[in-house]
């Protein structure tokens, strides 16, 4: 892979190629795509999904738009922090092509204020919800309606594939969704893959897969263009990720391994004093002694420690991707950049503690029990309202007050697993609080 490639203007539908030496300073295309993440609904509606508590009451927890916002901040860093070296070590591409450090930081950032827009309700225990319904609950009526392919894109219902579906698709009078370059695209995709074949292997971009069938066409039009590897031909194609990809996943693994953390410690689910020695051990050799003890309150002493660990993070994130660079453009690097860091044992040590005392707290597990059943119930209504057991079956009022209620979810005369589709999309789609209230309404419980 080289870099002049990977640094793609091109939208889709465009005739013509882009050059970035020919781009308006005042509003450069990468800029663009954050400007039109930002305004789109889809990322409007994460400030009502949960990022760790599900529906919480208190006013500082994070939801996901506020965890995308902070990770496309810390990816910004990241990407310029590494654009100046590759310009260092790549000089024509700025002197022949006039790509500047900043157009990796907007790259990166756009692509991490994106990563989490596919992502349904209540957490991962949504997409788990998704795909079990597919599995084992009346979903699997559909399984002899559909390919391998498709079967297997429903009951592992991925929220990236999703986030992939989201910015690319055509609908009525929009054609290429939301029309952001290749290079932010590519730097989205995270796992450049069909769901079949299933097989996890080392290699981090096989973890899960980024790309529904519905999506195939675009996305080997978005690989060609950037020129990414083709690592497995066939009828099920994957490839190898853009080297952004990485940085990418570094700043939300930064994000939501501090201030996921941050969280429990501030609603009282991790103990400060137990909680603050840890972030210390990431960040003894950068702190101020005298500074940190001088402050009075917990408030305080959290924010100057997360500052602390994600400059930490971010500048060793960085140093780990240039080293591997080349192996990286090769598609021979295989792991996230946080598996040869230096404090991979602390930061294990802390998503440990994440995992024992936030993400499995009685009160995110109840809520996401609830969760659970609710959009279960919401597929069970929407799969029967636009797909019938059979064509015999008589149509009942129900179902038609149903269909009047979701003016959004339209999946036409499409096929089975194209309608089926849909209909999880649009339920990915809602907000914790929207699914809560559609779940009453469907249930008789609220007017």
């Amino acid at each position: 892979m080289n870099w002049e490639q990977l640094l793609s203007l091109k939208r889709y539908g465009d005739k013509n190629k882009r050059l970035r030496k020919e781009q308006n300073e005042t509003r450069l295309g990468f800029e663009v795509d954050y400007d039109r993440i930002i305004f789109s609904q889809a990322f409007r509606s994460l400030q009502d999904k949960t990022q760790v508590i599900p529906l919480s009451k208190t006013d500082f927890v994070h939801t996901r738009l506020t965890h995308s916002l902070e990770v496309s901040v810390v990816g910004r860093s990241l990407g310029r922090l590494a654009g100046q070296k590759i310009l260092e070590k790549h000089p024509h591409l700025n002197t022949i092509h006039g790509y500047q450090m900043n157009d990796f930081g907007a790259i990166v950032a756009a692509a991490s204020l994106a990563h989490d827009i596919g992502n349904p309700p209540f957490g991962h225990s949504g997409e788990k919800a998704i795909g079990e319904y597919f599995s084992l609950g009346n979903g699997k009526r559909f399984k002899d309606r559909l390919t391998a392919g498709e079967y297997e894109d429903l009951i592992r219902f991925e929220g990236n594939a999703n986030g992939f579906k989201i910015l690319t698709q055509t609908r009525p009078g929009i054609e290429g969704g939301i029309r952001l370059s290749y290079a932010t695209l590519g730097a989205f995709i995270k796992y450049p893959k069909e769901s079949l074949p299933h097989r996890p292997t080392r290699n981090i971009g096989d973890k899960k897969f980024g790309i529904f069938q519905t999506e195939k066409e675009i996305f080997e039009e978005v690989a060609g263009e950037l020129g990414l590897l083709q690592v497995r031909k066939g009828e099920q194609v994957a490839f190898a990720r853009h080297p952004l990809a990485f940085l990418v996943e570094a700043a939300d693994d930064i994000c939501y391994t501090i201030i996921d953390f941050e969280d429990g410690i501030n609603l009282g689910l991790i103990d400060e004093e137990y909680a603050l020695e840890y972030l210390i051990k990431l960040v003894k050799n950068s702190i101020n002694t005298a500074k940190y003890n001088a402050l009075t309150n917990t408030a305080d002493r959290l924010s100057y420690l997360r500052a602390l660990a994600i400059n930490t993070l971010i500048t060793e994130a960085v140093e780990i991707f240039l080293k591997n660079e080349e192996a990286i453009l090769k598609g021979e690097f295989h792991e996230s950049l946080f598996d040869k860091s230096s404090y991979e044992a602390q930061i294990k040590d802390i998503i440990k503690i994440s995992v024992e005392k936030i993400y499995q707290s009685e009160e995110v597990i109840n809520k996401e029990i609830a969760g659970y059943k609710m959009l279960s119930h919401l597929l069970d209504t929407y799969t029967s309202a636009f797909l019938p057991a059979s064509p015999e079956e008589e149509d009942s009022n129900f179902n038609g007050l149903v269909r009047k209620s979701v003016a959004r979810l339209n999946p036409g005369e499409g096929s089975v697993y194209n309608t089926l589709l849909e209909i999880c999309s649009y339920t990915a789609s809602l907000t914790d609080g929207f699914t809560v209230a559609s779940f009453e309404k469907y249930k008789g419980l609220r007017l």
